[in-house]
């Protein structure tokens, strides 16, 4: 008897979880497309604590913006993605923790998706000006990381076409942050091995070299030009470091692939570097076949989330003008609602669309396996 009622016990409390979770789902579904004010009033009537994870320091300051804009108490909570997942993983069994998150790593976030874990909200005030292809899951902001080279010396790498960087004489001189210690960096190489990158490799190899690419032992053009760029990078720890490193007058002759927003840092000496699709925009060019590669943020509410209106009006306050200002005021950032502007100087998300390598989280997951295998053998 005492069996039976531990095993009713256990199925009660799965079912308990099950409803938690639907719940929640149900309750994002219902409120696609009710009023700015209605939600507002949803929000201020949930109680306890609201807790957000981002992926950005810039969270602090937009949590703390809105929490003083609607007077609801947030806390919130900058961690790496993988402390994210993990943290993830155990309160959603619990049904409690975080309400929302924000988080990159497209790949492995489709299973939090498909699963349910994470719900996907577009808010109704934005959903006009946000791409389809950006809406599920929504995509916040998009974040570029650019072959931004030293402009001093005579040997200056303004490059105009990737293969460049796999000349023997740029060995030592390419800093790039090492791919297995950094997600969104591998996921820009597992990317180039896709049909369409290596297509286009093959073609900007033509162009420079004046003769059709011979593979040779690789797949296709972009495991070619992995092999041959790898071996000419040296590997920063971050890419703040890296902005500094190829920022020093010392460091003439040296390009690296970092974020471009790491050039509003004090430490980062600007005036020594070039941002390679700058110049070629300036001139009438475009680096070939890409002068760096975007990756996206999402935004998306936890099945376990105890103020699931008030994490909706979070999302709707991170998608505005007001909410974006925390990484609007620099270059770098990119809010999938087209109605937010660019910082004057810097160029638009349209044109980095065309220039730069694109995560596709579909593709990540398919390929990303052989290619990481493949990569490792450069790393060792």
């Amino acid at each position: 008897m005492k069996k039976i009622l531990t095993l009713l016990l256990a199925l009660s409390l799965v079912l308990t979880s099950v409803a938690a979770l639907a719940d929640v789902k149900q309750t994002v579904v219902d409120a696609k497309d009710i009023s700015h004010e209605e939600l507002v009033e949803k929000a201020k009537a949930e109680e306890g604590t609201f807790i957000v994870y981002g992926n950005t320091s810039r969270i602090a300051t937009a949590a703390e913006d809105f929490a003083a804009l609607y007077g609801i108490t947030v806390e919130s909570s900058n961690l790496k993605d993988g402390e994210i997942y993990t943290k993830l993983d155990n309160e959603i069994a619990a049904k409690q923790g975080a309400d929302m998150v924000m988080i990159q790593d497209g790949a492995n976030l489709t299973y939090y998706v498909e699963d349910g874990s994470l719900i996907n909200y577009v808010p109704a005030s934005v959903k006009a000006n946000v791409n389809e292809k950006d809406a599920m899951p929504l995509v916040h902001q998009y974040t570029n990381k650019l072959f931004i080279y030293n402009n001093g010396g005579d040997n200056v790498p303004a490059i105009k076409n990737v293969w460049e960087l796999t000349d023997p004489s740029m060995k030592g001189n390419i800093i790039f942050k090492n791919p297995e210690l950094e997600k969104v960096n591998m996921n820009f190489l597992v990317m180039l091995t896709s049909d369409e990158w290596s297509e286009k490799l093959a073609k900007a190899y033509e162009e420079l070299k004046g003769e059709k690419i011979e593979l040779g032992e690789y797949k296709n053009a972009g495991y070619k030009w992995i092999a041959e760029f790898l071996p000419n990078c040296s590997f920063g720890s971050s890419d703040t470091k890296i902005a500094e490193e190829v920022s020093q007058e010392t460091a003439t002759g040296k390009i690296g692939l970092f974020v471009l927003s790491k050039l509003r840092s004090s430490s980062v000496l600007t005036e020594n570097l070039t941002v390679a699709q700058y110049d070629a925009t300036e001139k009438g060019y475009v680096v070939e076949p890409f002068a760096g590669f975007m990756y996206p943020i999402y935004t998306l509410i936890s099945s376990a989330a105890g103020r699931p209106y008030t994490a909706m009006l979070f999302i709707e306050y991170l998608m505005s003008q007001e909410g974006f200002k925390p990484w609007g005021k620099s270059i770098g950032a990119y809010s999938s609602n087209t109605a937010i502007l660019p910082l004057e100087g810097d160029l638009g998300l349209d044109v980095w669309r065309e220039t730069l390598v694109i995560e596709d989280p579909e593709f990540v997951l398919d390929a990303g396996d052989d290619v990481r295998t493949f990569v490792s053998k450069f790393l060792q």
